[in-house]
């Protein structure tokens, strides 16, 4: 977005170990903090509020690059307690964002990744990440390497709403089916999935046909998540753009909650499991599981050897 100031920082770790069920991941990192894809319901808004700024504006145009992040992953791998396990990259701030361009970090990232032979697993609305196919498909002879596109719509007026810095959804979609014909790993992840919005089946095919016809892997989703500092941004905006929507958002999520209902979710996520057999596409963890089982084999192979 216009406007945006990007300060360097130094960081002292990296890694994050992550302690939530409900994440499908174990470990992450972030090569920047705040993003100026500015998607109005982005829940890492609220690591703003922790260093004293505001979820809002401050997330979307005050980005602080981590300009020694690649030295202290390569410290962190070194440890004699590191067992490769896969670490996520894009939790917090999309590692494509805007200021990658100029400063490199998730590329210089996964050139330490693969000097490691360490798995990863990439989460990003952006296109950048075509400039660094020849990494990741060269990490991916030796290690799990997934990408996930964030896609939630292929709707032009939602997306413009709803996300207005990030790469049209068309524009994600062939960088993900030039990664995949570059031999990496790739697919896309339906998040969030916006009530009212977004969530009717009609919408859900749209999406699920177009990961089709651009070669995607696996096809995920997940429903809208509102926590707090994102929720008070997101429902400000639902307000101007979709007013009859506020009721049922604060039904949905009444007295604050971070999730929508049991029963809501379970029937959104069917109909995704519907339309994704429809389209002959896999589940994420699939793709995942049968690379991670060819991963156990070449090192078996190679301990033989």
């Amino acid at each position: 977005m216009a406007g945006a100031n990007v300060q360097d920082i130094n960081c002292k770790t990296l890694i994050n170990k992550v302690d939530y069920a409900r994440f499908p991941f174990k470990w992450s990192m972030n090569p920047y903090r705040g993003c100026r894809h500015a998607c109005t319901y982005c829940y890492a808004r609220s690591t703003h509020e922790f260093w004293g700024m505001d979820t809002g504006k401050d997330f979307d145009t005050r980005v602080f690059a981590k300009v020694n992040a690649p030295e202290v992953l390569r410290r962190e791998l070194r440890r004699p307690g590191w067992r490769g396990e896969a670490i996520a990259i894009g939790t917090a701030s999309d590692p494509y964002e805007p200021a990658e361009a100029e400063y490199k970090i998730t590329r210089r990232l996964l050139k330490v990744l693969l000097d490691f032979q360490n798995p990863v697993t990439i989460t990003t609305k952006g296109v950048l990440v075509r400039r660094d196919a020849d990494i990741l498909a060269e990490l991916s002879q030796v290690a799990d390497v997934h990408v996930n596109f964030s896609i939630s719509t292929v709707s032009e007026k939602v997306w413009r709403i709803m996300e207005p810095g990030t790469p049209r959804p068309e524009a994600r979609l062939e960088a993900m089916q030039y990664l995949v014909e570059s031999g990496v790993s790739a697919g896309v992840n339906m998040a969030p999935i916006l009530p009212g919005i977004s969530d009717d089946e009609a919408s859900i095919q749209y999406v699920a046909e177009a990961a089709y016809n651009h070669k995607a892997r696996y096809l995920g989703a997940n429903v809208l998540v509102l926590k707090p500092g994102a929720r008070e941004w997101f429902m400000n905006l639902l307000k101007e753009a979709y007013p009859n929507l506020v009721p049922a958002y604060n039904r949905l999520f009444v007295n604050s909650n971070t999730y929508a209902p049991q029963l809501y979710t379970k029937s959104v996520m069917e109909t995704v499991e519907r339309v994704r057999r429809q389209w002959f596409l896999r589940e994420r963890g699939e793709v995942q599981a049968k690379m991670s089982t060819k991963g156990q084999l070449r090192l078996q192979l190679e301990f033989a050897a």
